[in-house]
């Protein structure tokens, strides 16, 4: 009988993605949650936190494949530590893990660098904890995902004048695409750092806002705003972009209108008093 798969981040936008894959593909599913147990549809969810290490060393057990995608704006470093202390005594043998693009090319050398980028010295520091641990491991990075710039521009549409980071660039990517290729990496064997995926295409940041504006209706001034420190420096370099990796197909246009359907007449939209 072959042993479940344990996904990390099950119920976050990239675990919702993989789960139903890992099913289709024949695989029974075991998903840490900080929810209540359950099964449901061939899938185990065990309760547990990563960020404490709750339940890790249950979750691991009888699981030979990891998928871990449980991260947040901080605390990665920790939920890495934490799985893999658990999965070396469990002899787990293969963890697949979800970085992103630029994770040890954007500096953290000051407050203002952690406040705005500090995920990505998780990340950073999440992959070395994880490629030394002794448990076979691979990291594919990614560019950041169309529903993260989504949320970025519905915050910053609340404002009557929409703030846009000077200089700063994207390459969106579909979430379906990486959980296809995470599904693929975890169903073969550990490749260590595996090439990059990235969207497309390259944007600017503006001009993803102005698509979002467009698909949507509505209508606000733009307004560059400079960003301070060696990160954001960093970041205006293009250290957040792989365009050698554009092997993603869905672009920012295509999830705007599957997302948000057609454009309707531009209109102003004010703020609820």
């Amino acid at each position: 009988m072959a042993t479940p798969i344990l996904v990390t981040g099950g119920t976050g936008t990239l675990g919702r993605l993989v789960v139903p894959r890992l099913r289709n593909a024949g695989h029974d599913v075991r998903v840490l949650t900080r929810g209540k147990p359950r099964h449901a549809d061939g899938v185990e969810f065990l309760t547990g936190d990563l960020a404490t290490g709750e339940g890790a060393a249950a979750a691991v057990t009888g699981v030979e494949t990891v998928l871990h995608l449980a991260g947040t704006a901080k605390g990665d470093e920790a939920k890495m530590r934490h799985l893999t202390r658990a999965a070396a005594r469990a002899r787990t043998r293969h963890i697949v893990f979800i970085s992103v693009v630029g994770a040890d090319r954007v500096p953290i050398a000051s407050g203002i660098d952690r406040a705005m980028f500090g995920y990505l010295g998780e990340k950073a520091a999440a992959e070395r904890i994880l490629a030394a641990s002794g448990v076979p491991w691979t990291t594919l990075r990614a560019t950041q995902f169309h529903d993260l710039v989504l949320l970025m521009a519905q915050q910053m549409v609340k404002l009557p004048v929409m703030p846009v980071p000077a200089g700063w660039r994207m390459q969106p990517i579909d979430a379906g695409e990486v959980a296809d290729r995470l599904v693929e990496l975890a169903l073969d064997t550990p490749a260590g750092r595996v090439p990059d995926i990235g969207g497309p295409r390259v944007y600017e940041l503006a001009e993803l806002m102005r698509g979002y504006l467009k698909a949507a209706g509505q209508r606000r001034p733009l307004l560059p705003v400079p960003t301070p420190g060696k990160a954001a420096r960093a970041y205006k370099a293009g250290a957040n972009l792989a365009p050698d990796r554009a092997v993603g197909r869905r672009t920012w246009e295509d999830f705007l209108a599957a997302r948000l359907g057609s454009p309707t007449t531009p209109r102003l939209v004010r703020d609820a008093a």
